[in-house]
């Protein structure tokens, strides 16, 4: 490995691997005539969003925190619907960008860094994804969450190789230059371009993976 630009490759999950479809949710917002974006604003509000991914609330108790936020703009009932929709949004895989990381299976070691809930491994084996990384560092797990410097520390401990020798990938700026100030080669994901350049020094430049599906949305349980 000594000849690579980096020994090991840290990537966050959501935004880069797993995207959310909000599309029932942006039914409801309009029937209830709530600005679309106006769950997810209340979902992930500081005071809400840090204690589920600290993994100190269940599902359960982020679903009623959310709902009970809403009842202050539109009926109760419309509430709750709106509330279950976004915590219980459908995701998908993104199958190139999966298949960028598969091949780095034997070559490089892969640690999977996320802001997530306790239930990740759940989604994770619903996605087929349980064995795509030789670690997964999640912060309702490990109690720190992105960008706080403990979670970098934990991931490259993980890696077995120094922060210098790192390559991270993020969707988020804020965990880019958290990377960045820990020492790392970090990459700002926008789509699987973005992560096949980044890897060229281990998959080759001409790693033949197909076109990216459309993006999606980040959105939901968890997020960057």
């Amino acid at each position: 490995m000594g000849n690579l630009a980096f020994d090991a490759v840290l990537c966050d999950l959501d935004g880069v691997i797993r995207h959310y479809d909000l599309a029932d949710v942006r039914r409801l917002e309009r029937i209830a005539g709530l600005p679309e974006g106006a769950t997810a604003e209340i979902a992930f509000a500081p005071e809400r969003d840090l204690p589920l991914l600290l993994g100190r609330v269940s599902r359960a108790q982020w679903t009623a925190s959310i709902a009970e936020a809403l009842t202050r703009r539109i009926p109760a009932r419309q509430a709750g619907a709106l509330a279950t929709a976004f915590a219980h949004a459908p995701f998908r895989a993104d199958g190139a960008v999966v298949e960028l990381i598969r091949g780095l299976r034997g070559k490089v070691p892969v640690v999977v860094v996320t802001n997530a809930t306790v239930w990740l491994d759940e989604d994770l084996a619903l996605l087929g994804l349980t064995d795509l990384a030789d670690h997964v560092v999640n912060s309702s797990r490990v109690g720190i969450a992105k960008p706080d410097p403990g979670i970098y520390r934990i991931a490259v401990e993980r890696a077995g190789v120094p922060a210098g020798r790192c390559l991270f990938v993020d969707d988020n700026q804020a965990n880019i230059d958290a990377a960045r100030a820990a020492g790392m080669t970090a990459v700002l994901y926008r789509d699987p371009s973005d992560l096949r350049r980044a890897l060229a020094p281990v998959l080759g430049p001409d790693a033949d993976v197909p076109a990216g599906e459309p993006a999606g949305e980040p959105a939901g349980p968890g997020r960057p």
